[in-house]
């Protein structure tokens, strides 16, 4: 599944399915901104975990439930664990250390849904086994807690055929307990009543815009029917589904269509079969007005021949073509660079208005976001563009790391997820260009899973615990665990990782593992060992690593002393040395790069190439190297970005860093080198200004950087340098000349940041750079405009040409010249895509006058009748820092373009302008006021909405005393609320520990 997030800036892809798709104003506008019983087999499984070279499959008559370890080891370090205050509702804690297999398996699950439009009737057919093992003499056998929800009405309840009274069960509102169970396998049959048109929360079944739909990870099947709803429970399923044939044409499940037909009272039915054991998570169904567009396949295996089927409402039939061809792209990458095949004969896509993550990768029913699926020139932008070929390639990986091979727990989620998100992220690279999408991933890893990492809600890749598993589609669990799947990638390279995975599915295929059970298939299939890695699953936050350089030139060695800590993090106080790959290169003062021999413990010399990997485990390690010479060479360290960690390199001058933004063969550190010096200005820059206390407005804060030396003119060379170069891709060049965004800097602020001066701050570099640069921006204006009537095309030499073109105007748009606004307004007018429409318009909203307000309008009128569209106006009007914008975006709470049901309008409005730091952060608290008041009205309606607004005020220790105050007090407010849901309850109280 994936979150709504962004992976890229501008240029950059947003890809996926669970996380939220959340509005990301700033990059429109171009600123960068011990266990239990088992049963036998499971005894058997277990005991093969221990030799893992041996055979690990043996012929079983139902899914498996338990993972290939009984137990996986806790680290000392997790051993202490958030303690949750209390809370209305005596919320549940779970850990996983606690896990233990069901004592009872489903081997088939029938359904059949009896869809009415005032009360829906889903009964339930279940084979069940015992997973209990061998009991005692005298031992009764173990009661069956299946989960529910209280807006799932009980009906009726018989086992092995026997109806069971009210008296004969125990049910409450999250559960059904069933005791004195039949020896042996039975049958269970469970009938429930739901009422899908008054579900707001979008969890379980549903409607959107009149039609039935689905949503069931983490635990929305137990919204459905009452089930053992955990991932180690897998099942084959078979769905009925009937409902009135002219208001629900179309009739969906998961697997093949088996059977359809009509029956009395103008109503039809369709049977869907799976043939694929999975767990309740994948269940999906959809039933509605459709309209459809199909494409085939034809797998270059086995040559299966596969119907690929997208369903949308009618009128936006014409804007599946890319998503269909994205999803054609997938399957061949697929089998191209891992041999896994699609294994149906049907792959249905469906999108949705009324969706809280970004996608779901129901088996063979993928069920989407609609903004993550339509697409035309006119209403969809080069961002959204990108964002729909990477979350589709990210659903259809799912098939094999999600489906195929799932996770045991929901602890192990970044099992799935990290590794889809890498698999994601190396599909885009290959079809667009590879070291710009590199420094796209690292840029949202930076700006967002960093802060995650060092505020409050830190947690491992792998969580110890949680209230509501909703709360943990986090950042780190996909972005910071695919970084890690990516150094797996880095130390075996690519064709040790090709036979790591194939082992994996070798051993697991049709199984509910673990995240260590992945890394042992990495680890035997290349006879090494990874033990080291572990750590990366078990500790929270950002390491730090330390690198300091020698160099003697008498022997000519090379010397390159590492160090490395992570800070604490919430419930971990110390942490362990984790496994770095340090990929790296040394630059000769010619900017070319030298031959690299490793000197070894032992004294023998490996030779590295011109760039190598160090492997770095220990708390501290000095790495040499012989033959360097015969001058001092700049090093080119972590290239690539070949860990997640923040790294300081000792004695690293500028002019280090001008060197290797000019002459770095590696992309990645060539921008990285750029990066590091306007890091350093801004902080330099930010404290001049802070220095002087009183009053920060935009005169001041000028005169007081001018004081301070104001922009380097080395620094405007070296950016001069970048935008006339021919050689460069223009997608590059706009990443190379934007200023790392706010939230790269707070944690280097002590005391406390005032977010409305670092704006400040960062805008005059901005202007000063647009001054400076003016000619050079004008003229990649100009020679990246297309000629009138070119037609819109997404290829990486189109959107690098836009890239371009739009941030160098974003960058003009700040001199707030009367001849540059008039410009942009001409620009937003005769815009012939959406990408440039919507640039210009977001250039427009951060300045005051009569052209952004006609800007405004206009785009409304156009677009009035476009609801993903008005999801860009809602959020670039909402993320504005136009002085006293609040008024505005309260009114906007109003207008007819929002709707706060949907959650879409919700992360466009409300977390568009959590991003304002003016705003947002206003002195006087008013814009902390209003989205609490938000979060505790969406609160009543979407617990998971409402748990990703509150996250705006996670970050408040990293702030200034004043705003630290009035953000705790909104925190406090929050979890104060009665009847406050349990997933905001857990993001709030955490945030104030």
């Amino acid at each position: 599944m994936l979150l709504l997030r962004s992976s890229r800036s501008i240029f950059s892809i947003a890809r996926h399915n669970k996380l939220q798709l959340a509005a990301l104003p700033q990059l429109a506008r171009g600123v960068v901104a011990a266990p239990s019983p088992v049963g036998a087999f499971t005894r058997a499984r277990l005991q093969q975990s221990e030799k893992r070279q041996e055979k690990r499959f043996i012929t079983r008559s139902a899914p498996m439930a338990a993972a290939a370890t009984e137990t996986e080891e806790i680290p000392e370090i997790q051993q202490e664990e958030h303690k949750q205050p209390p809370h209305p509702s005596t919320p549940q804690q779970k850990f996983r250390k606690d896990y233990a297999p069901p004592p009872y398996l489903v081997s088939h699950v029938a359904l059949n849904f009896d869809l009415r439009d005032d009360v829906s009737t889903v009964t339930s057919k279940l084979h069940m086994l015992p997973n209990y093992g061998q009991l005692a003499a005298g031992s009764a056998r173990p009661p069956l807690t299946l989960d529910g929800r209280k807006d799932v009405k009980l009906v009726a309840v018989a086992v092995a055929g026997k109806k069971l009274e009210a008296g004969a069960y125990e049910l409450t509102e999250k559960s059904l307990k069933l005791s004195g169970l039949p020896e042996g396998e039975f049958e269970l049959e469970i009938v429930t009543e739901l009422k899908p048109q008054d579900n707001t929360m979008l969890e379980g079944l549903y409607k959107s815009s009149g039609n039935y739909c689905t949503q069931c990870e983490a635990e929305g099947f137990r919204g459905i029917t009452f089930f053992l709803d955990r991932p180690d429970v897998m099942a084959k399923y078979t769905t009925r589904i009937e409902a009135d044939a002219a208001a629900y044409p179309v009739l969906l499940g998961n697997g093949n269509l088996k059977e359809e037909g009509k029956v009395a009272g103008g109503r039809h039915f369709a049977v869907w079969e799976d043939p694929y054991p999975k767990p309740c998570y994948l269940f999906a169904l959809v039933a509605g007005k459709l309209a459809m567009k199909e494409r085939h396949y034809t797998t270059g295996i086995t040559g299966r021949k596969v119907a690929l089927r997208i369903f949308v409402q009618e009128q936006n039939l014409s804007r599946v073509d890319f998503a269909l061809e994205s999803l054609v792209k997938s399957m061949k990458w697929d089998e191209d660079t891992y041999g896994l095949e699609y294994d149906l004969d049907l792959f249905n896509i469906v999108a949705v208005d009324d969706f809280n993550m970004g996608a779901m990768e129901n088996k063979s029913l993928n069920i989407f976001n609609s903004r993550l699926v339509l697409a035309s020139p006119e209403t969809a932008t080069d961002l959204d563009y990108s964002r729909i070929e990477g979350v589709v390639g990210h659903e259809y990986f799912h098939n094999w790391t999600g489906n195929r091979v799932t996770c045991r727990d929901w602890f192990q989620l970044t099992l799935k997820e990290g590794l889809t998100v890498f698999r994601d992220q190396e599909f885009s690279a290959d079809m667009n260009s590879r070291p710009v999408k590199r420094i796209e991933d690292v840029m949202m890893l930076r700006s967002s899973q960093f802060t995650e990492d060092g505020g409050p809600m830190a947690h491992p890749i792998r969580p110890e615990s949680y209230i509501k598993m909703d709360n943990f589609y986090t950042l780190t669990v996909y972005e910071k665990g695919s970084e890690v799947v990516r150094l797996y990638n880095t130390l075996l390279g690519k064709e040790g990782f090709r036979k790591g995975m194939d082992l994996y599915f070798k051993r697991h295929d049709g199984h509910a593992v673990t995240c260590d059970d992945f890394r042992a298939a990495m680890a035997d299939a290349n006879g090494v060992n990874l033990d080291t890695l572990g750590t990366w699953y078990s500790q929270a936050g950002t390491p730090h690593l330390h690198v300091a350089t020698s160099y003697d030139a008498v022997s000519q060695t090379y010397s390159l002393t590492c160090k490395q800590h992570t800070p604490p993090s919430p419930g971990q106080d110390s942490k362990l040395p984790v496994l770095i790959p340090i990929k790296l290169g040394l630059l000769g003062p010619d900017g070319e790069d030298l031959p690299l021999k490793l000197r070894n413990a032992d004294g023998s010399v490996t030779d590295l190439g011109t760039t190598g990997v160090l492997r770095f485990d220990t708390a501290e390690a000095v790495f040499t190297f012989v033959e360097v010479g015969p001058a001092e060479p700049v090093p080119s360290l972590l290239r690539g970005f070949s860990a997640p960690v923040k790294m300081e390199v000792s004695g690293q001058s500028d002019e280090h860093l001008y060197f290797l933004l000019a002459h770095d063969s590696d992309p990645f550190n060539r921008w990285e080198a750029g990066q590091r010096l306007s890091r350093k200005l801004l902080l330099q820059l930010y404290s001049a200004a802070a220095a002087g206390g009183g009053a920060h407005n935009a005169k001041v804060v000028a005169e007081r950087c001018g004081a301070a030396g104001g922009v380097p003119e080395p620094l405007v060379a070296a950016f001069k340098a970048v935008l006339t170069d021919d050689d460069l891709d223009g997608s590059f060049k706009a990443m190379a000349i934007s200023l790392p965004t706010s939230n790269e800097l707070l944690d280097a602020i002590s005391g406390g940041a005032d977010p409305t001066l670092l704006y400040a701050v960062r805008m005059y570099v901005v202007r000063t750079l647009a001054a400076a640069l003016r000619p050079q921006l004008e003229a990649a204006v100009k020679a990246n405009d297309d000629p009138a009537g070119t037609p819109y095309a997404f290829t990486a030499a189109a959107c690098a040409r836009r890239a371009l073109k739009n941030r160098a105007l974003a960058i003009l748009s700040t001199l707030e010249d009367p001849a540059i606004t008039a410009m942009l307004l001409a620009r937003f007018k005769e815009a012939s895509n959406m990408t440039d429409e919507i640039s210009a318009l977001g250039s427009l909203v951060e300045l005051s006058g009569p052209e952004r307000e006609a800007a405004l309008a206009s785009f409304y009128d156009k677009f009035k009748d476009e609801p993903l569209v008005l999801l860009k106006w809602l959020g670039l009007q909402a993320g504005s820092n136009a002085p006293g914008n609040l008024a505005l975006v309260k009114q906007l709470e109003s207008h007819p373009a929002f709707n706060i049901n949907n959650p879409n309008n919700c992360y466009s409005l409300f977390l568009g302008f959590g991003r304002s730091p003016v705003n947002f952060h206003a002195a006087d608290g008013s814009g902390y006021a209003w989205m609490g008041d938000a979060v505790l009205k969406v609160d009543g309606l979407n617990h998971q909405v409402a748990a990703r607004m509150v996250s705006a005020f996670t970050t408040w220790r990293q702030y200034d005393a004043e705003r630290q105050a009035m953000m705790k007090a909104q925190l406090e407010r929050i979890v104060a609320h009665p009847g406050l849901s349990e997933n905001v309850f857990e993001i709030a109280s955490k945030s104030l520990k």
